[in-house]
């Protein structure tokens, strides 16, 4: 019997969010910033056309849902106490558990505060509805989210 076969790509992209986790307590209870790195994985058990996605088209959605809900903004918890003050400000906000989510927060309204293992779950539940909106080998799905939030701390998701 051959081994079964699975075959994937991965897409890279970084971005620049501050978050603040006072349910921690210790340093993260700040506000601060990091230059997060994201990879996700899309596998298939076959590729009749010779590919699993097109990259371009993958990449494009992906990029785009960061840059436009994360990158230079702020991810905190529906309930931190600095919500009301940012949106006052006009800042771009991601609020993680909120029970009146926007649409672009859907994705993680179950998730209460944006530690670096519910940002790669967030990242997971963005890179499927992207792939679901394009062709794909059958069976494609995300099977691995990578999360760096430092060069030394990282968090992953995998199917």
């Amino acid at each position: 019997m051959a081994d079964a076969v699975t075959h994937a790509v991965t897409i890279r992209h970084n971005f620049e969010t501050a978050h603040r986790l006072p349910q921690l307590g210790g340093k993260c209870q700040n506000l601060h910033g990091h230059s997060w790195w994201t990879e996700v994985t899309v596998s298939a058990p076959a590729m009749p056309e010779h590919i699993v996605i097109e990259f371009g088209a993958f990449k494009r959605g992906i990029r785009q849902w960061i840059d436009t809900y994360l990158d230079h903004g702020t991810m905190l918890g529906a309930d931190d106490p600095l919500v009301p003050a940012l949106q006052a400000q006009g800042s771009r906000l991601y609020r993680f558990g909120a029970a009146n989510a926007v649409p672009a927060e859907k994705h993680a309204a179950d998730l209460a505060w944006p530690t670096v293992e519910s940002v790669a779950v967030l990242l997971g539940r963005v890179g499927a509805e992207v792939l679901a909106g394009m062709e794909s080998a059958p069976g494609a799905r995300i099977t691995a989210v990578r999360v760096e939030e430092t060069s030394v701390n990282a968090a992953s998701w995998t199917r």
